[in-house]
């Protein structure tokens, strides 16, 4: 998959997602909101200039925030972001709303959509996992010009392939077939077990 399509499906299969922002004491606060639109190198999203979830992203213009689908632990899909935001006015509220069309009984005169002002998503890094397959999806994406950065737990040259990682693996994700052994990174939980056994030092943590 592509960046795009993790924004498709965050905004036409999820909608509503959990944001973090930081309060002025540096203490993290969520808020519901949901997803309107993406233009496939972006997210975008509404909110009312009388909120404090305004103050808090004009003045960090930063936000993360985790998009979940399934009915229960192991049919869940999520997907986490994290990235910059700036904002756009009101130009593109009536387009929003024609998609949204539920947003006209929340806002539902143009006098009271006088308040809303949109934010787009425009540069950062996410992540998808899917905890429905066998084993684990995870694979993660950037947008904007930020850079891809190396994350998760790999196996150095002084592997001995002693197997104790193998055996605490609990996805089995581990490839033994050459020396050092490979972790399949698209399906590593990110547990650490292979670290803490590990009687070389052989697995690091990037």
């Amino acid at each position: 998959m592509e960046t795009k399509d993790y924004f498709r499906y965050i905004v036409n299969e999820i909608h509503t997602v959990v944001v973090a922002t930081v309060d002025n004491e540096g203490f993290p606060v969520t808020a519901a909101i949901d997803m309107l639109d993406t233009d496939d190198r972006s997210l975008y999203f509404l909110t009312a200039k009388g909120k404090e979830f305004y103050d808090r992203l004009k003045k960090r213009k930063f936000l993360a925030f985790t998009a979940m689908k399934g009915k229960d632990t192991m049919s869940r899909v999520a997907v986490s972001v994290r990235g910059k935001v700036k904002e756009l006015g009101y130009e593109k509220i009536p387009q929003l709303f024609e998609m949204n069309s539920y947003m006209y009984e929340i806002y539902p005169t143009d006098e009271s959509r006088q308040a809303l002002t949109v934010f787009q998503i425009y540069e950062g890094t996410g992540e998808w996992f899917n905890l429905s397959k066998k084993p684990i999806e995870r694979e993660s994406f950037v947008f904007g010009k930020e850079n891809m950065e190396t994350r998760g737990y790999f196996i150095t040259d002084n592997c001995i392939g002693c197997n104790k990682c193998v055996e605490v693996c609990p996805q089995t994700c581990i490839i033994t077939a050459t020396i050092p052994y490979i972790i399949e990174q698209n399906h590593c939980l990110h547990c650490g077990n292979c670290l803490t056994v590990c009687p070389m030092s052989a697995v690091e943590r990037r």
